[in-house]
């Protein structure tokens, strides 16, 4: 693999089982993998809003021809289980959660059940897959314990979590460590986990974020409710983060 590129060869009539596939970064991640010419299974729930991406591209029909489209609940492992051993994928990339902080406050058990359990309903369910060869866990830069410091955070600091949504990114760590050390390695089924910080670009319409809210503020002339001014984010354009997971799964 050429440092810092995808290769089309690797992922060409690859089998892919994509959990969260009609949110935000999985809508876009759908779309590549299409290109690649991957065979694409997408586990999530529906989109929440006609306008999100998914829904608003109609990528259910215009991806048809290489996604597998599936409506279904994390939480629920029968169904869960059900989908991956039709799809019999050979890379696993798990999208599926609950992202938002503020929501986490209002619904700090379904938070958990999804972001926490949801991993390892996934994981558990692989295990007995036969065929895998790599799983990915997309969690968040958030995982690490706040020490409200400048420094950027490296790998190997504490996880921890002050807010429902933080706390159960560092609980899908800590699960999907024990499982690639439990069971997972043994079989010869890679795991890795990636911590991307705040994404933007087009398509997204999540609630609580500051880009799509200033849009929305713009659009219906109102004004913008900034929630920490203060507040210093770092943004990634959601394609930088989504060429790290293909990466990394190649790896």
């Amino acid at each position: 693999m050429a440092a810092n590129r995808i290769d089309p060869a690797f992922w060409a009539g690859r089998r892919v089982f994509l959990t969260g596939h009609t949110g935000f970064k999985g809508s876009w991640l759908g779309i590549w993998l299409d290109m690649l010419g991957a065979q694409t299974t997408g586990y999530a729930l529906p989109p929440e809003r006609a306008e999100d991406m998914f829904a608003h591209l109609q990528l259910e029909r215009v991806l048809a021809g290489s996604l597998d489209h599936r409506i279904g609940d994390i939480g629920d492992f029968e169904t869960l289980q059900e989908a991956l051993r039709a799809a019999r994928p050979e890379i696993v990339i798990h999208m599926a959660a609950q992202p938002l902080v503020r929501r986490s406050y209002r619904e700090p058990l379904a938070t958990f059940a999804t972001n926490v359990m949801g991993t390892a309903h996934l994981l558990e369910a692989a295990r007995h897959v036969p065929g895998i060869q790599a799983i990915l866990l997309v969690t968040t830069d958030k995982c690490y314990e706040n020490l409200e410091h400048e420094l950027p955070y490296k790998e190997g600091d504490h996880l921890g979590g002050h807010d429902p949504y933080s706390a159960s990114k560092a609980g899908s760590e800590i699960v999907g460590a024990a499982y690639r050390r439990s069971f997972l390695a043994e079989q010869g089924v890679m795991v890795a986990t990636a911590r991307a910080g705040n994404v933007i670009g087009g398509g997204d319409w999540s609630e609580d974020r500051l880009i799509p809210d200033a849009v929305r503020a713009w659009r219906d002339s109102e004004t913008l409710v900034i929630r920490s001014p203060s507040a210093t984010r770092p943004w990634q354009h959601v394609i930088e983060p989504l060429r790290g997971y293909l990466m990394l799964a190649e790896a």
